[in-house]
C-alpha cells in the first residue's frame, strides 16, 4: 500500500508538472492589446496617406532623407520580415519553459518610444534609396502594407496558440512582442511621415 501510494505522488507530481507546461500565459487582454494596437496603426497609416498627391508622395525634406513613398514602402519590407519571423516562430512547438529567462514587453515598449534615431538595415531600406527593391510605389505600397497587416489582425483575432509560448531561435522576445515591435515600428514611421508633411516646403 505504502509503494502504490508513492507511485501516486510521483505520477501526480508528474501531471501537475505537465499542467504548469502547458498553462496557457498568452491572455484575452493580450488579445485586446494587440488587436487595439495593430488596427490603431493601420488606421492612422490610412489616414495619414490619403488623398496625398505624387508631389506629396515623393517630396523629400533634403535629398538625403525619405520621402513619404519611400516611408511606407520600408514600413511594408519590415513587415514582410517580421510577419515571416512569426510563421517560423508559431510553426514551431511552444517552448512556455523560455519565458522565464526572457526579457518583458518593456524592452519592446521602450523601443516604440524612443525618440533617437534608427539606423535600417541595407535589404529594408525603400527603391531608389541605395538599392533598387522598388516593389510597388505610391498607394500601391499602402495596399501591400495593408493585406499583411489585415492578415495579422485576423491571426491574433482568431488564433488558439499561446503567442507568448513561441520563440524564434537566437530572438529573446516571443511572439507577442514580436506583435508589439511590429505595430511599434509603424507608429515610428508615422512620427516621421507627419514630420515630412510639416515641412514648410511641402507640397499642399
Amino acid at each position: 500500500m505504502k509503494q502504490i501510494s508513492i507511485i501516486f505522488l510521483i505520477l501526480s507530481t508528474f501531471s501537475l508538472v505537465a499542467q504548469a507546461q502547458q498553462t496557457v500565459t498568452w491572455s484575452e487582454a493580450d488579445r485586446k492589446y494587440l488587436l487595439e494596437n495593430l488596427q490603431r496603426s493601420r488606421d492612422e497609416l490610412i489616414k495619414e496617406t490619403k488623398g496625398l498627391s505624387k508631389a506629396q508622395w515623393s517630396f523629400k525634406e533634403s535629398p538625403d532623407r525619405w520621402s513619404i513613398n519611400q516611408v511606407v514602402e520600408h514600413i511594408a519590407i519590415w513587415e514582410l520580415l517580421m510577419t515571416h519571423s512569426i510563421g517560423i516562430q508559431l510553426r514551431d512547438k511552444p517552448h512556455p519553459e523560455l519565458s522565464k529567462d526572457r526579457t518583458g514587453d518593456s524592452l519592446n515598449l521602450k523601443f516604440i518610444m524612443e525618440e533617437k534615431q534608427h539606423h535600417s538595415l541595407e535589404y529594408t531600406k525603400p527603391f531608389s534609396y541605395t538599392i533598387p527593391m522598388g516593389l510597388n510605389e505610391l498607394n500601391s505600397n499602402v495596399a501591400w502594407l495593408l493585406k499583411m497587416r489585415n492578415e495579422s489582425i485576423e491571426l491574433v483575432k482568431t488564433t488558439s496558440q499561446d503567442l507568448r509560448a513561441h520563440y524564434l531561435t537566437g530572438d529573446d522576445s516571443n511572439t507577442h512582442q514580436t506583435y508589439i515591435t511590429l505595430f511599434g515600428h509603424t507608429d515610428r514611421h508615422l512620427r516621421q511621415i507627419r514630420k515630412v508633411k510639416q515641412h514648410p516646403k511641402y507640397p499642399k
